[in-house]
């Protein structure tokens, strides 16, 4: 569905460079500290002015979607419908790119997407608003919306910009397992290892850690199978997962280390979802 009339949102996927859980909340969400990073690939948010309102998933990774009467891309209308007025007919189509319930923001990166593309569509210039309705969608949706390296507090959704790492060669590896979120954060056994540490997104990232990594693999235990190969690789700087998993990254010296990398796991594992990348 493209024209021009076609209004396009890059969704980039989403890593979390590192991830501290604080502790949980009485809310039901947890306290986290995270650094937030987008990378130049994501799914793609198509909207163009139709007779009559609809909604298509394609792509490689529409398949789990397609039968989804309401997923966050439809929520995200709706609740721009209800802060802003009724929409004009137009057909939304999400063009899913990105694994589903990986642990990069798809699902979150959409709901942005939709924001934007909204927001453009009917010139609604209200960006406090709209970060609102963005936080009543979900976590990381905020950060979505923001769209660049940042520091993220609370649930997620109070955003601190900092600098560092921008088109830094990334390799991110997913290795065909859906992770449930609400499993992983189950298994967090409670304890406060502490605050990010202080500094540009380099030495966040660097001297960091992600505290769902432990507990996501014992609900995936191929999480670690992931990790192992990716440490392995010479001009690996840096092999994290991020946010709940399943998805894995390394942040490597070059992209020549990287474009090696990718060979050799794709050569040892063909199955595994494999993408090479920069830090946007």
């Amino acid at each position: 569905m493209t024209g021009p009339a076609t209004i396009v949102e890059p969704a980039r996927a989403k890593l979390n460079l590192a991830l501290h859980v604080r502790a949980r909340r009485a809310d039901g969400y947890h306290e986290l500290e995270t650094l937030f990073a987008f990378v130049a690939f994501g799914d793609e948010l198509r909207v163009r002015d139709a007779a009559f309102p609809g909604f298509a998933v394609t792509g490689p990774f529409a398949g789990p979607l397609v039968a989804e009467g309401n997923n966050l891309v439809t929520r995200a209308a709706e609740a721009f419908a209800a802060r802003f007025g009724p929409l004009p007919p137009v057909a939304i189509e999400l063009v899913k790119r990105l694994p589903v319930a990986s642990g990069i923001g798809g699902g979150s990166a959409d709901a942005a997407a939709t924001l934007r593309a909204l927001a453009r569509r009917t010139g609604v210039t209200s960006p406090d608003a709209l970060a609102e309705i963005a936080a009543d969608l979900g976590s990381d949706v905020p950060a979505c919306l923001l769209g660049r390296t940042a520091i993220g507090r609370g649930r997620g959704e109070r955003l601190e910009p900092v600098a560092g790492l921008e088109g830094a060669p990334v390799l991110l590896v997913n290795p065909g397992v859906a992770v449930a979120t609400r499993d992983v954060f189950a298994r967090w056994d409670g304890a406060d290892r502490g605050p990010l540490p202080v500094g540009d997104a380099a030495v966040i990232a660097s001297e960091g850690r992600n505290d769902l990594a432990a507990p996501a693999r014992a609900v995936a235990p191929v999480i670690g199978d992931v990790l192992d190969r990716l440490a392995e690789h010479p001009g690996v700087l840096l092999a994290r997962m991020s946010g709940s998993g399943a998805t894995c990254f390394a942040l490597c010296r070059d992209a020549d280390a990287r474009t090696r990398a990718a060979a050799a796991i794709r050569a040892a594992q063909p199955g595994w979802w494999c993408l090479e990348t920069i830090l946007a």
